[in-house]
């Protein structure tokens, strides 16, 4: 007869938001179902759903950069719940000011917000009793920030990062060999073992990528 397995202390789901399927995080810590929501875009219905199934109670929401479909509806969300905003990097709040005007365009919902408290490099958040390290990783937007979990060998990269791909960096203030020099000098030295949940698609780990990434695997890059 074996011991049941421990329950680990931090615990991860996805949930598919907005028309362009972005992966809404929600963390919970395991100990006191206290948990946090990171880059709720849209479909508040679907996400309030999951929240209930999994008996989680909210503290506070996560943002990795300010693009729509990662924050269009958390402003309104946190003051539903009355409960703080935290990232991303302050370099994207021009992005965050015109929210409610890209909403608009692509008609979704969304609204302006200035968070409680902007993150930058080498800070660290709470998720419960659970601490993820804060790393600040520009390229795709000046203010993008990644969440680190290094005892659960977990990354939550936003746009930074894809299975077999990268962040695109055509939008304003985007700067590709930024991108390059985050993903290479920031996202790697955390280890091959990380298994990282991006801003669209499928996890993967840092140690795939950087064997078959096309963009930034070793070889691609040497």
């Amino acid at each position: 007869m074996t011991d049941q397995q421990t329950e680990p202390p931090l615990r991860v789901g996805i949930i598919p938001v907005t028309p362009l399927e972005q992966n809404c995080t929600l963390l919970w810590c395991t100990k006191t179902m206290r948990g946090a929501l990171c880059d709720v875009g849209g479909d508040l219905d679907k996400v309030r759903a999951v929240v209930a199934k999994v008996g989680v109670t909210i503290e506070k929401l996560l943002v990795t950069h300010g693009h729509m479909d990662h924050c269009g509806v958390t402003g309104i969300y946190a003051r539903e719940l009355g409960v703080p905003i935290e990232g991303p990097h302050e370099d994207d709040q021009f992005w965050l000011d015109r929210l409610q005007e890209s909403g608009r365009q692509y008609n979704m919902p969304a609204e302006n917000f200035v968070p409680d408290r902007w993150l930058k490099d080498g800070d660290t958040v709470t998720v419960g009793e659970v601490t993820l390290d804060v790393i600040h990783c520009p390229g795709h937007t000046p203010g993008h920030v990644v969440f680190h979990y290094p005892l659960g060998h977990l990354a939550i990269v936003g746009d930074v990062l894809f299975q077999g791909s990268i962040g695109r960096t055509d939008f304003p203030r985007g700067n590709h060999q930024q991108l390059i020099d985050s993903i290479t000098q920031k996202l790697w030295p955390l280890g091959n073992d990380v298994t990282f949940v991006p801003g669209h698609g499928p996890n993967s780990t840092f140690g795939r990528e950087r064997q078959t990434n096309g963009f930034v695997s070793d070889y691609a890059l040497s």
